[in-house]
């Protein structure tokens, strides 16, 4: 019988994975140990973290660049800037982050493919034609995602750079205002969605979701689908986001949102947040009705003398985790006889 040979665009394909790893594969992941200075439990360890598969003994899966970025990864521990303890934490943070990049980065490479995807009657050719222009593409724009990433890692390290000089405390600990907002019937909406029309609302959501945390100078910490988590600096921005991002984002087309904040100290670590007050925010976004924020006792403190605003308390709730929750409703301040639709009677106020 004759030999097939390689399916239709094997040899593009590995043309283009040899661009995207500067180099063809040529190692095991033991020779890669060998050949860095590290165990082979180490190296296995970071790699898991990264969030690859295992690869078998001696399956040539490593290139040059595993190599090399082994010796970078020597260097910085050597050099004390990455503690031996906390490497395969950096590794997982780095890793889940940049896998949602290439995740995207794919799909758009993909879809400008499809933009100008031929239509021979010839499948060989088509596939053949498209790993072509795959590779083309990626000559081009490989060079300036990098430098692109590069940009905004840079401006990201340098809006954080107060911290490096901050002297109360340490440096992984802040106070900050905590905020999450939510889509309000996100499950059951979704149910009777198709894939495309789902996954446009949710890129919709956390598009405007970002720009507005990012015009009141606060920072997106992680999307879950229906919900983003954010920080901001002062109270003061967080109400801004708190109050903006629901009337931005109201149309009739759209689920509500609902927003809950807290204020206090909180535990910075590979970029996520960690505190008892993520859960209180948390549960006071859950209790909030469509459209409206509610806020802590702390928050509220600091928001309450502002002209513009009216902070009132509400009826103190148990709810998990917490008994006698007490939250706070914050509105824009209007004229008395001006309604407000929110959906907060009179008898929803603690008057004590």
């Amino acid at each position: 019988m004759d030999d097939p040979g390689p399916p239709p665009g094997a040899e593009a394909r590995d043309a283009l994975e040899r661009l995207l790893l500067d180099g063809p594969r040529r190692y095991t992941r033991l020779q890669v140990a060998e050949m860095s200075g590290m165990p082979p439990e180490r190296t296995q360890r970071l790699w898991r973290a990264l969030g690859f598969p295992d690869a078998a003994d001696d399956d040539p899966a490593f290139t040059d660049a595993d190599v090399e970025a082994l010796g970078v990864l020597s260097t910085l521990i050597d050099s004390g800037f990455v503690d031996p303890e906390t490497e395969a934490s950096i590794a997982r943070a780095m890793g889940q982050s940049l896998s949602r990049l290439a995740d995207w980065q794919t799909d758009m490479l993909a879809d400008a493919l499809a933009r100008g995807a031929r239509t021979d009657a010839d499948r060989d050719e088509l596939v053949s034609a498209s790993a072509d222009e795959a590779i083309a593409a990626a000559k081009e724009l490989l060079p300036r995602l990098r430098e692109v990433q590069d940009y905004v890692w840079r401006r990201h390290l340098a809006a954080n750079a107060e911290r490096l000089f901050a002297v109360s405390g340490p440096g992984d600990r802040r106070e900050l205002a905590v905020g999450f907002v939510d889509l309000v019937g996100y499950t059951s909406r979704s149910r009777g969605m198709g894939g495309q029309e789902l996954g446009e609302m949710v890129e919709d959501f956390e598009g405007t979701a970002a720009e507005v945390i990012a015009r009141h100078h606060g920072r997106v910490v992680k999307t879950v689908g229906d919900g983003v988590l954010f920080t901001a600096a002062t109270a003061v921005d967080a109400v801004e986001i708190g109050l903006r991002l629901p009337l931005v984002w109201d149309t009739e087309e759209r689920p509500p949102l609902r927003v809950g904040a807290a204020y206090g100290r909180v535990l910075t670590r590979l970029g996520d947040i960690y505190s008892p007050v993520v859960n209180l925010a948390a549960r006071l976004t859950s209790l909030a009705r469509p459209g409206t924020l509610l806020v802590d006792r702390d928050l509220a403190d600091r928001i309450r003398e502002l002209p513009d605003l009216k902070v009132r308390p509400l009826r103190r709730v148990s709810v998990r985790g917490y008994d006698h929750l007490q939250p706070w409703l914050v509105r824009r301040r209007r004229t008395d006889d001006e309604p407000h639709a929110d959906g907060y009677d009179e008898d929803a106020f603690d008057h004590e």
